[in-house]
């Protein structure tokens, strides 16, 4: 069995409730470890994440934890990189056992090719700033400048305040939504995940893929239309899920209630 989870946003919102979505997402882990070949976790763990080279942000402690503990055990663990989490370094994989990719991928699992990705790139050629602003956060130089310039107080709470605005865009939405699935017109007309399934619709016009899962827009949704299969994943403040590859080859959104 292959598991998929994105945009836990570990360390958003106040201590009750940051406590509350690790303790559940470390309850996942065990779970999901009883039977998983490999966990796949799609982009936005963390809700701010910057490494400097000895410095790493404090907490997380059951979750990173829990990740060295599976590694350790065998448990393949795989990170996509999200816009939240982009500037990870190599303490996940020394400390915590962690694959990690900065880009989407084609994998090959259960005899099915998966395109994964967290999404916060796809489909933006219309969006000048976001093009502009994701350049800039991606920028390698930029990125030394700001850990040779900036003390990691000061970079966290900044980072912190960013991370913030972008999630409240996404939580405005996701709060009216729910497990979506064929046929949905969403509260705008268009579902929110709409600009990624579009992307998938055209990718999978020149390459064979079986099943797409994103994450990225908060809304947990399955989308089926003739061979093409979107899964999107949804944001474990409001609505916790997570995806199911089985041996057969068939991927299943889930909802997790625990």
């Amino acid at each position: 069995m292959y598991y998929f989870a994105s945009d836990i946003h570990l360390g958003a919102g106040d201590d009750k409730s940051v406590r509350a979505v690790e303790r559940r997402f470390v309850a996942w882990l065990d779970a999901a470890a009883r039977d998983a070949e490999a966990i796949f976790l799609v982009g936005d763990i963390f809700d701010f994440w910057f490494e400097y080279r000895r410095v790493v942000p404090k907490g997380f402690v059951r979750t990173l934890g829990k990740l060295a503990e599976l590694t350790d055990r065998g448990v393949r663990v795989v990170f996509f990189t999200g816009n939240h989490d982009m500037w990870v370094g190599d303490y996940l994989t020394r400390e915590c056992g962690l694959e990690i990719y900065t880009s989407p991928q084609v994998l090959t699992l259960s005899g099915k090719k998966i395109f994964i990705a967290h999404g916060d790139n796809m489909n933006i050629d219309g969006m000048p700033m976001l093009k502009l602003l994701n350049r800039i956060f991606r920028s390698r130089t930029l990125k030394w400048l700001f850990s040779w310039g900036v003390h990691p107080d000061w970079a966290l709470r900044f980072g912190f305040w960013w991370s913030g605005k972008s999630r409240k865009g996404h939580n405005a939405e996701s709060a009216r939504g729910t497990m979506m699935t064929e046929p949905y017109t969403g509260p705008c007309g268009e579902p929110h995940t709409e600009p990624l399934i579009a992307y998938a619709r055209e990718y999978a016009e020149t390459h064979e893929v079986d099943h797409f899962v994103f994450g990225h827009m908060h809304f947990p949704r399955d989308y089926r239309d003739g061979r093409l299969h979107v899964v999107n994943l949804g944001c474990w403040a409001e609505n916790p899920s997570y995806a199911v590859l089985d041996g057969t080859g068939e991927l299943t959104l889930k909802m997790y209630t625990r």
